[in-house]
């Protein structure tokens, strides 16, 4: 089967989970996981074809203390650095890459590249925002988003890009957090008017042509009791059935997201590609390529979701943008999640497309997402807490010689010291 690129934009989306191990959370060599063109290229044209735009996406980024402290920005440098080296070392064509914009908000980070001699050179409008879901707000759990304009080239408005990476609450029995969790996302992670729009109201990040959700969105398989998979005992007939398309698309149906989503609670709008044509991402035994850890269910935690102008609210289960490949990369160990990649071949540009306004998602009648108003206060609090909590962290890890318990322990012999010391004769202020 061949399909007709054309003019239509090809977008590379990567999303991994690195266990909070900072520099040491990818490999050096990224071409399992950055540059899986080659692997479709037969779908797009007779030569291999370099994606237009691309978007990779972390959780966990580097340890908690360090990441609420705000001490990302070495990573993130160092990061881009490797990933725009890799990009461009193992483009099928020789082709070259820019930043287009990155954010990070504790231990979530996104980055967002466009082709040089294509899409880098009629963006317009790059924003970026953050928002946290954690206790009081905090970034431990939430989002950050990069959102830019792609003008045509008569000089027309173009289309709206907008990405999201996003961690979500943890754990089995949260489901209702994690449902909450995308809901104060899309309330809060709030951006600038669109271009000639009369409203000065803040949009949520559906106001746009194309929008891309990826992160560690912690789903898991909800396996009833009365499951051949359920409890520990049946764990290796559950990784059996992984191991073959036909158990996983059985497996498919416990997947906690896509019965949400079924039920339109959660991800409005969006289509995914087929996840279950790829193990559970998680949760593996670090340092192993295939080896699940005893005691957890795996799950298809990290996933990417994606929505176009074109789809209609009334076809959930089609979409104008071609899914051309969605698949994990088992060979990464240092995490127990693995990274995973897609690659989307977007719908070419309508006909009738008005040169002065710009395409936008349609939504259900039911579903119409309102900007949080209290969104400032909510984000700087959490901000605020993330300061506080990492920097008296961070200062029990060093005092601990890089343990936290002992970095207690020894701030408790060390005030004790010092107060013993000051109550002795002599050494009190009080004392004459």
């Amino acid at each position: 089967m061949t399909i007709a690129a054309g003019n239509r934009l090809l977008v590379q989306i990567a999303s991994y989970n690195t266990a909070l191990q900072g520099p040491r959370g990818v490999p050096q060599d990224l071409v399992d996981w950055l540059s899986p063109t080659l692997e479709v290229s037969s779908f797009l044209s007779r030569q291999p074809r370099a994606p237009d735009i691309v978007a990779v996406g972390f959780q966990e980024l580097l340890p908690l203390h360090q990441s609420l402290a705000g001490r990302s920005s070495g990573v993130i440098r160092d990061r881009n650095a490797l990933i725009l080296s890799q990009l461009e070392a193992h483009a099928p064509n020789g082709e070259r890459y820019s930043l287009v914009a990155h954010v990070v908000n504790v231990g979530v980070a996104l980055l967002v590249y466009a082709l040089d001699d294509g899409v880098s050179r009629h963006v317009r409008d790059v924003q970026t925002q953050w928002t946290g879901c954690g206790p009081a707000y905090m970034g431990n759990k939430g989002a950050v988003g990069v959102r830019f304009r792609v003008q045509t080239k008569d000089a027309g408005l173009g289309d709206v890009y907008t990405f999201v990476c996003a961690h979500l609450t943890a754990h089995d029995y949260n489901l209702a957090a994690r449902i909450s969790d995308f809901h104060h996302i899309v309330g809060s992670l709030l951006f600038s008017p669109l271009p000639g729009s009369s409203s000065g109201a803040p949009t949520t990040m559906y106001s746009t042509s194309h929008l891309f959700f990826l992160g560690d969105l912690n789903f898991r398989l909800a396996v009833p009791s009365t499951s051949p998979y359920a409890g520990r005992d049946n764990t290796h007939r559950l990784e059996a059935a992984l191991g073959t398309q036909s158990g996983r698309e059985e497996l498919k149906e416990l997947d906690q997201l896509l019965q949400e989503r079924r039920k339109c609670t959660v991800f409005h709008g969006f289509r995914e590609g087929e996840f279950w044509s790829f193990k559970c991402s998680y949760k593996f035994k670090i340092g192993e390529v295939d080896k699940y850890h005893e005691g957890r269910t795996p799950a298809w935690t990290d996933r990417i979701l994606y929505a176009t102008y074109s789809d209609s609210p009334n076809d959930t289960d089609h979409s104008g943008i071609t899914n051309l490949l969605y698949t994990s990369i088992p060979s990464y160990t240092t995490s127990d999640h693995k990274p995973i990649v897609t690659l989307l071949l977007l719908p070419s540009p309508s006909a009738t497309q008005s040169e002065d306004s710009i395409p936008l998602l349609t939504l259900a009648h039911n579903f119409i997402p309102h900007p949080d108003p209290f969104t400032p206060i909510k984000k700087y609090t959490g901000r605020m807490l993330d300061r506080i909590v990492g920097f008296v962290w961070l200062t029990l890890v060093v005092i601990g010689a890089g343990h936290t318990v002992v970095g207690i322990c020894n701030f408790i012999m060390g005030f004790g010291a010092w107060t013993w010391w000051k109550s002795r004769p002599g050494n009190g202020s009080g004392n004459v």
